[in-house]
């Protein structure tokens, strides 16, 4: 009995696990597993009785969480748009644009799928939009069937890193840090990804060119009268964007000097990025507007094809991420306006109907019912775990490692990476996270850079073979039987469950290098591009001693700075809360 009470905290997390194997719903087993043992330790003494008395409070918590309003916003908002026919819209655009080359198609999947990621937020809307758009074609002409595969299922899962990820919200609710800086954190790291993933296409496509061919010439439909492609009109207007939005990025200083009447302002980098290529996109928009409605005829039918079928996603982006980024909206009132802004686009192209709303609230209130029962399991869990000095377990455990915060890296991400080959971020989050930022943070590491790392080594949740959802979800909608494609008057073979599979593994293979170059260089992660030069924890700790010699009267009117991601060693409330609720009992 006395080694059961010594060592109930590993015990309680054997027993989660259990409960996982043995097939019982995620938000059941935390919840029974946290109840149990909590009964348990009651009994023994370890615990006082008093302890489930918080659990009301901490899910009245949850409710009262405005962060977790933009879960089903963004879900929202990602489902008309999916829905509205934004990605088949999308891919048959870009597909002409980048079809005369080698690879074009995989091109445009990754590229129509960091947009995608960049609007909608949700993976399974990506995978298999794209699944059943973009793969007919790709099989048509001759891709290969891996290569198909591989890049439709990791393009589909950029919804995970890219802002608004629905992933990072959850990590940042659970790392107890701010949404926005989370969004700002993965901005680069995303699109770094993107940036692989295109280079193992071009890889591919030079030494084995056989298996992403390009688009034959009666497959290119968007064309100019004279049967010309029209791209160096493309060309000409996107030299004229860059070169406004570079122009502007470069004096942007100089712009907010004059409108604030102020000299020597120093606008955040994000800041900068956002305004700057919000003002190219627009100026491109007004000179396709202009050539339309005055019949200029300086825009080839490509061009302003292309222009008015990428600006509108692209302006709603900017709605969402660059109110956020520019600290006008909250994450939540960014996905409310982004919920609206959908609403209006599906409207505008006569696409909205009640059949649709109705379908897309529905699937929102699963998913952002699914989520708070996840995160009311959680709780209950994480409640007795820590009544039973379980952090300190995992502290001891993980914190002692060899290579200090190094070590301690490897061994975390070798952890998330193999769990992910059993659970979806989901689990991981409300899991194993909590568990960890603890231990990073009293080990000195960012927990928006952390955060950013766990969410693109959580990624690969979504690829591992056999179970990533990814893969499900495009083996649902992939060809499983031959049949007879009336284009090319040919029979197309079907794409087997163990092609999907070997396709996902170069591109998991990718992911693993991200991290990795997370680690390496840790300025990829733009969260500390613009941070604020704060008092660390030992200058904090020398102003109170400071402030305490000194005095009641100065030491009143002493402000001791701090920063979010520093809290004094001791304030720990539950350890405070159990204190408390003992003096009770001994009282009584």
């Amino acid at each position: 009995m006395e080694f059961f009470i010594h060592n109930l905290a590993p015990i309680m997390f054997a027993g989660l696990i259990v409960f996982l194997m043995l097939g019982f719903p995620v938000t059941f087993s935390l919840g029974a597993c946290g109840l149990f043992f909590g009964f348990i330790g009651i009994e023994l003494g370890v615990l006082p009785e008093a302890l489930l008395q918080a659990l009301p409070l901490r899910i009245f918590g949850i409710m009262q969480n405005d962060t977790l309003l933009a879960i089903p916003f963004f879900t929202l908002m990602g489902l008309i748009l999916e829905r509205s026919g934004m990605a088949e819209d999308l891919l048959d655009t870009i597909g002409q644009l980048f079809g005369p080359v080698r690879g074009g198609l995989a091109f445009a999947v990754i590229f129509v799928g960091a947009l995608l990621a960049a609007t909608t937020g949700v993976v399974a809307a990506s995978v298999i939009s794209m699944g059943l758009i973009s793969l007919p074609i790709m099989l048509r002409y001759g891709y290969d069937r891996r290569i198909a595969s591989g890049v439709i299922a990791a393009s589909g899962t950029l919804a995970q890193i890219i802002p608004p990820s629905l992933a990072l919200i959850i990590l940042a609710d659970q790392l107890g840090r701010s949404v926005g800086e989370m969004y700002k954190g993965a901005f680069i790291p995303g699109f770094v990804l993107t940036g692989l993933y295109v280079l193992f296409i071009m890889g591919v496509a030079i030494f084995r060119p056989n298996w992403v061919p390009a688009l034959p010439l009666s497959a290119r439909t968007i064309r100019e009268d004279n049967g010309k492609s029209g791209l160096m009109s493309l060309l000409l207007l996107t030299v004229v964007s860059t070169l406004l939005a570079v122009y502007l990025g470069e004096n942007y200083a100089h712009v907010v000097d004059m409108v604030k009447g102020t000299t020597g302002s120093n606008p955040p980098t994000d800041e900068t990025i956002v305004v700057s290529l919000f003002s190219g996109v627009f100026l491109a928009f007004v000179l396709a507007l202009l050539n339309k409605t005055l019949r200029l005829g300086l825009l080839s039918n490509i061009a302003e094809r292309v222009t008015f079928v990428l600006i509108p996603p692209l302006l709603l982006i900017f709605l969402v991420l660059g109110t956020i980024f520019l600290g006008v909206a909250t994450p939540t009132e960014g996905g409310a306006m982004g919920a609206l802004g959908a609403i209006i686009m599906a409207s505008a192209r006569g696409r909205l109907n009640y059949s649709l709303l109705k379908q897309a609230l529905v699937s929102t209130t699963k998913l952002a019912s699914f989520v708070v029962f996840i995160l009311i399991g959680s709780t209950v869990f994480s409640l007795v775990f820590q009544g039973v000095d379980g952090p300190k377990w995992v502290e001891h455990l993980l914190g002692d490692l060899p290579g200090g915060q190094l070590g301690f890296l490897i061994v975390t991400n070798l952890l998330i990476f193999f769990l992910a080959f059993f659970l979806d971020f989901f689990e991981l989050s409300f899991i194993v996270v909590p568990l960890l930022g603890p231990v990073a943070e009293k080990l000195g590491i960012d927990l928006i850079w952390y955060g950013v790392l766990l969410g693109v080594n959580m990624q690969t949740s979504f690829m591992h073979p056999p179970f990533g959802f990814a893969l499900f979800y495009l083996r649902s909608v992939a060809p499983f039987k031959a049949y007879f494609d009336k284009p090319t008057q040919k029979e197309i073979a079907p794409v087997t469950t163990m092609q999907i599979y070997w396709g996902a593994v170069p591109f998991v293979i990718i992911q693993i290098i991200m991290v990795g170059l997370i680690i390496a260089f840790p300025g990829i992660v733009s969260s500390g591009l613009d941070k604020e030069e704060g008092l660390s924890a030992d200058q904090v700790q020398m102003e109170m001693m400071n402030a305490t010699q000194e005095g009641p009267a100065d030491a009143a009117s002493t402000e001791v700075p701090t920063t979010d991601s520093e809290h004094p060693p001791s304030e720990d409330p539950m350890k405070m809360m159990l204190e408390s609720m003992n003096k009770d009992a001994t009282k009584k």
